[in-house]
């Protein structure tokens, strides 16, 4: 095992996989000479060739379109949209062929293909740079989801995705890029489509992707001071939804809260609540509740704190949960 960073693990899983298939592409935005504005795709050009990793015209839309035609060619496109808000061009696309071709030929044609999007916030970039635009796609049916909270994940889920017969939507943590562990290459991780318990416990599960996968263990860690012994679940795939997993571990619990930078109105957590309210009522000790981004648009960077979820508002809501059967306050 050899200690990397996210973005070095997201670098080797393309490398890996360029080099078994001779049907991986990767192209978009500066992802050729250059590698990349967070040098993701770093020295693949000058390793493998501009026919294996190459630039686009900035153009999403375009760069979504010429994906779609070379997955029905055969290929495996793996296209990056640069940051979040970025892809916003590309959107009708992705809905509208990406997402329905599969059944709108009737299973005669599948689109194999990757759509890499830095998301989230936390590097102090300015708007359209920093959005969670996760709910957007988890909403659309005909497309995979996942997101990588660790180093490990973010070679395995590229892998898997990149393996996989369906479009998938693969959502990279931005402030996590720089974040170091030991990654093994031999792909002997949790299946794509599964949640992972990274920290076990026995009083509540704090459920949490990507970004905030680390938030949330550091908040598992600070708990012990309070008293509380805190279970992590990182959801990995955002769509299709772990059941399983989720729901196991709420049942052991009994109390749950759902962490996500994105905001709350609207925003996936509130399908993680009603999953886990439908599933487990009957063991639920409290109301799931959620900490969530601001209802606001992205804040300019000196005020980003004040939009992330951190390890204090976690435990705020944490302590809201009812203890010792106290009844919750209506609006507390």
């Amino acid at each position: 095992m050899t200690e990397i960073s996210m973005a070095q693990a997201l670098n080797a899983a393309l490398r890996d996989a360029v080099k078994d298939d001779d049907r991986v592409l990767i192209f978009g935005e500066d992802v050729g000479p250059l590698g990349g504005v967070f040098r993701v795709t770093d020295g693949i050009t000058a390793d493998f060739g501009e026919q294996r990793c190459f630039d686009t015209p900035l153009a999403e839309s375009g760069i979504v379109g010429f994906a779609v035609g070379m997955a029905m060619g055969g290929f495996r496109p793996v296209v990056e949209m640069q940051f979040d808000a970025f892809a916003y061009p590309a959107f009708e696309q992705i809905t509208s062929h990406v997402a329905k071709l599969r059944n709108r030929t009737r299973g005669a044609l599948s689109l194999p293909m990757v759509i890499r999007i830095p998301y989230a916030g936390g590097i102090g970039g300015v708007e359209h740079h920093c959005d969670s635009s996760e709910a957007y796609y988890t909403h659309t049916p005909g497309l995979r989801v996942v997101t990588p909270g660790t180093p490990q994940d973010a070679y395995d889920l590229l892998r898997d995705a990149i393996d996989s017969p369906d479009p998938v939507i693969f959502l990279e943590p931005k402030c996590r890029y720089w974040s170091k562990e030991p990654v093994s290459f031999t792909r002997d991780g949790a299946p794509m489509d599964r949640a992972v318990v990274r920290r076990e416990g026995k009083d509540v599960t704090l459920i949490a992707y990507g970004p905030m996968v680390a938030t949330a263990l550091e908040t598992a860690e600070a708990a012990t001071a309070e008293g509380w012994d805190v279970e992590v679940v990182d959801l990995r795939s955002l769509s299709p939804f772990d059941d399983e997993t989720v729901a196991a571990s709420v049942r052991r619990t009994g109390r749950a809260v759902v962490v996500h930078e994105a905001a709350g109105f609207g925003g996936y957590g509130a399908e993680v609540v009603a999953r886990i309210t439908e599933q487990c009522f009957h063991q639920l000790h409290a109301p799931v509740l959620r900490v969530t981004g601001l209802d606001i648009p992205y804040p300019p960077p000196k005020l980003e704190r004040h939009q992330l979820p951190d390890v204090d508002r976690i435990l705020d809501t944490v302590a809201r949960l009812q203890w010792n059967d106290e009844p919750v306050v209506a609006g507390a």
